[in-house]
């Protein structure tokens, strides 16, 4: 059995609904989700605040490709456009496969350009770490250590200043 962190992001549309499209869509995949943050724009400030979560997903038979393109078909149903000009612009979603983790429990090392693991900016991102916290409380970020310690340190805890959570904002589902 695979599990991964997957991150989740929004910040066009009705951002909300796109998370929780993206949870369902993962079904039963699904082992727990994180609470809601809204966060500044990351790398492009020019662009509305951002709606982030974490999800934990299991799949016996998935591999960490599966992981990418569940989260690729996720994006798509949303309709993510991406914009070559605009790398860290505005999306309707957003789905990153953060860390995977094999059978044995041990993590999934990658350098594939396309399925780089872990993801290779999850150390420099607030917005990532904080809803992974919630879902993973004594957490490692393989090559980078706890979770708590990666988030408390500089250049990120800076930004974590300004994540605010958002508990009246829930991905549950209501079925």
């Amino acid at each position: 059995m695979t599990q991964a962190v997957l991150s989740l992001g929004s910040n066009l549309g009705d951002r909300l609904d796109h998370l929780r499209t993206a949870v369902t869509a993962l079904g039963d995949a699904v082992l727990v989700v994180s609470g809601v943050y809204e966060t500044p724009p990351w790398g492009d400030a020019e662009q509305p605040a951002y709606l982030n979560a974490a999800v934990l997903v299991a799949d016996p038979a998935a591999t960490p490709r599966d992981w990418l393109d569940r989260a690729r078909a996720a994006e798509t149903a949303a309709g993510r456009v991406r914009d070559p000009q605009r790398r860290f612009g505005p999306r309707t979603l957003d789905v990153d496969v953060v860390a995977v983790w094999d059978d044995a429990g041990e993590p999934v090392l990658s350098d594939d350009p396309e399925l780089t693991l872990p993801h290779p900016r999850a150390h420099l991102r607030a917005f990532v770490l904080r809803p992974w916290i919630d879902i993973q409380p004594y957490g490692r970020l393989p090559g980078h250590g706890w979770l708590t310690d990666v988030l408390n340190a500089e250049p990120v805890a800076g930004d974590a200043l300004e994540l605010r959570p958002r508990p009246e904002l829930t991905l549950e589902s209501d079925t």
